[in-house]
């Protein structure tokens, strides 16, 4: 007998389990995606733990805030495997060659310690809960703090992968030969823009770089200061020593600051790659206005970081929380 609406009895019972069905897929949906509180009831000191850990290495070294900046760069451009997951961190197993020695990396990534150090504090703290690639966010971030540069709020949850693609290291990280068009499709194919891959750059207003990625410039480029090449030459031959280290801003090199900028604008920059950001080209004019507002290009570079961090990450069930940084699981 049909009810007075015109619904049968079962109706209710229907209406009841689709509204539940939608719940659950909610809720699946939600817990999915990233959240700067992610680990405030299944591990509250997370990130106070990381903090002091990065302070403490910063503090010993200060080029170790470097480091670690970079390693969650390395990590989340290598989107094949798929991006923001640990998988820099990862050594060579039976089943695939690792990103450690793919050309970008190779006798170059450092501050694996430090991120293993940490990561055994976390697995005493609250065992197989806080994901490899969130320690390389949170140190990235803590790591800029530590040095001067500017905070930004971490969106947390994202796991780790259980593979790593030499191939894509080679292909995907940007190379210290890039000219401006290679460098604006190399951050477009990661979702970035322009002018994300420009205040992202200014990383390099810290570290240091090897002489085998500036060698061609110091001898062949021609939009380089004479008397900086003079210098470089002398400790960066033009065969041999290619370990032989010099600071990417040599003004105030472990200081988060504009000097990388200003260097660009008197042709100083160390790298074929970072000078032609400045060089009459289309990123001339934000180049310009960094150097001259510190405020402009904090900001800027803490929305790109948050936007960097964001990119492919495994959530949900996807991949795996790993015990150890080094390995899978």
């Amino acid at each position: 007998m049909a009810s007075p609406s015109g619904m049968s009895s079962r109706t209710p019972l229907a209406l009841f389990f689709v509204f539940f069905c939608c719940c659950c897929w909610f809720a699946a949906t939600t817990s999915a995606q990233l959240s700067s509180s992610f680990y405030n009831a299944s591990c509250p000191n997370a990130l106070p733990i990381i903090q002091s850990a990065v302070k403490a290495a910063v503090a010993k070294e200060r080029r170790m805030g470097a480091s670690l900046l970079r390693l969650h760069f390395h990590d989340c451009f290598v989107q094949a495997s798929p991006g923001c997951d640990g998988s820099v961190l990862l050594d060579d197993t039976s089943s695939f060659t690792g990103e450690k020695t793919a050309g970008p990396n190779n006798n170059s990534l450092r501050g694996f310690d430090v991120v293993d150090a940490i990561k055994s504090k976390l697995e005493s703290a609250c065992n197989q809960v806080v994901s490899c690639a969130d320690i390389l966010a949170v140190a990235a971030r803590d790591s800029v703090v530590a040095l001067g540069g500017p905070s930004w709020t971490v969106q947390l949850g994202g796991r780790d992968s259980t593979t790593a693609s030499f191939s894509s290291a080679n292909s995907d990280i940007p190379r210290p030969d890039f000219n401006l068009t290679d460098l604006i499709s190399a951050f477009s194919n990661k979702g970035l823009a322009t002018t994300d891959m420009v205040a992202l750059s200014g990383a390099h207003t810290i570290g240091q770089a090897r002489c085998t990625t500036f060698r061609a410039r110091i001898y062949n480029d021609t939009d380089i200061d004479s008397s900086l090449a003079a210098s470089l030459q002398s400790s960066c031959p033009s065969s041999g020593n290619d370990d032989s280290l010099a600071p990417l801003d040599a003004s105030t090199p472990t200081a988060f600051d504009t000097c990388y900028y200003r260097n660009l604008l008197s042709n100083k920059g160390l790298l074929h790659s970072d000078q032609q950001l400045h060089g009459g080209g289309s990123t001339d004019s934000q180049v310009s206005s960094y150097a001259a507002n510190s405020a402009k290009f904090f900001g800027d570079f803490a929305s790109a970081m948050v936007k960097m961090g964001s990119i492919s990450p495994l959530t949900g069930s996807s991949g795996e929380i790993r015990t150890n940084c080094r390995k899978t699981n």
